[in-house]
């Protein structure tokens, strides 16, 4: 229960200790707070929550709620999907530890049908050792990954069962882990936090949004064309090859430009040699979705998932696992790529 603090059965202990909110500030939760406060921290400044080396289960266990009561009180969506995700990759770290046999009982905990099995692959041979997923769990988990091997058209399937290996159970199970912490952290919480708690959350939350901030700042002022992401770069050369881009093409590729700094006047240039150029129509639509026109809002380009929907995923390479966006590809690229040799574009 302490390393899976999102099982039922934790939950259900956490209130057989019958602890209460407002003995949070005494002295014997001193340490179960900072435990608390320290999730937050590693999941705002490193993207996921560590198990320390040395650690006692009811500090490691109350600590989960204590830190999900903080997040939920900051009311900061994006910190939210933050947490929720360190939390994932945290029991993604512990679960490719686990053996086949506690991989199917957390499975069960999410009513996943789900068992071990020994079959033929054509890639692993005969005897693989693996787990039968049923089909409807694996694709509920499956599909914001990007990587070809994930979808179900590759994959061996007999009788509604998918085959997976106990390192892709673990995989998929954290991804059901991240989506439980989401909703739990999206629930209403009438519950009042002690002072001492509500000004270490408010400090978090300004830690968070400055953190944000700085990464925003990061953006080189050269935009560099080879950290673009597979979706980014089809649509880039696509502009420039004179071919026609529909409507949510179009906006993808503006609003990923704008907030990857590319100027006005220079994305207005990448569609001109497109065959139904109008430079008034096209600088309207750019200066709107930087938030000059209109609404005055900046877009963001829209989400993986959204993309796949609109089938403008044309494939995914290893840099697209646990990106959940076109912008979050490309600074995680800009921050490994080699400097010498890259291509550049003068914002």
């Amino acid at each position: 229960m302490a390393k899976y603090p999102f099982a039922p059965q934790a939950a259900q202990r956490v209130q057989e200790l019958d602890h209460r909110t407002t003995e949070l500030e005494s002295q014997e939760y001193a340490k179960i707070l900072q435990r608390a406060e320290q999730r937050i921290d590693e999941a705002i400044k490193t993207k996921q929550v560590t198990l320390p080396l040395s650690f006692d289960d009811e500090t490691e266990l109350l600590s989960f709620p204590i830190a999900m009561m903080m997040v939920i009180s900051s009311n900061d969506k994006s910190l939210k999907r933050t947490y929720a995700l360190a939390e994932a990759k945290r029991a993604y770290t512990l679960l490719k530890q686990e053996n086949r046999t506690k991989l199917v009982a957390i499975g069960h905990l999410f009513n996943w049908k789900i068992r071990p099995v020994e079959v033929y692959t054509k890639n692993l041979g005969s005897g693989a050792l693996g787990l039968s997923l049923d089909f409807a769990n694996y694709l509920k988990n499956s599909t914001i990954f990007h990587e070809s091997k994930w979808k179900l058209v590759n994959r061996n399937m007999l009788s509604g069962e998918v085959f997976v290996t106990a390192d892709e159970a673990a995989r998929l199970l954290a991804e059901e882990v991240r989506v439980n912490i989401e909703k739990k952290l999206d629930l209403e919480m009438d519950i009042g936090l002690p002072l001492t708690l509500v000004s270490k959350v408010e400090k978090l939350r300004q830690l968070y949004t400055e953190l944000r901030k700085l990464q925003e700042e990061e953006m080189p002022k050269e935009v560099v064309v080879e950290s673009f992401p597979p979706c980014i770069n089809r649509l880039y050369n696509t502009a420039i090859a004179q071919q026609h881009l529909s409507h949510i093409e179009r906006f993808t590729l503006t609003s990923f430009l704008l907030n990857s700094g590319m100027s006005i006047e220079k994305i207005v240039e990448c569609f001109r040699p497109t065959s139904d150029f109008s430079e008034k129509m096209t600088r309207y639509q750019v200066e709107h979705i930087a938030g000059g026109k209109g609404s005055r809002t900046k877009y963001k380009p829209p989400m993986c998932s959204t993309l796949r929907t609109h089938r403008l995923c044309p494939g995914s390479d290893k840099t697209c696992e646990n990106i959940y966006g076109p912008l979050g590809y490309y600074k995680a690229r800009l921050r490994t790529r080699p400097q010498e040799t890259s291509e550049k574009i003068r914002a």
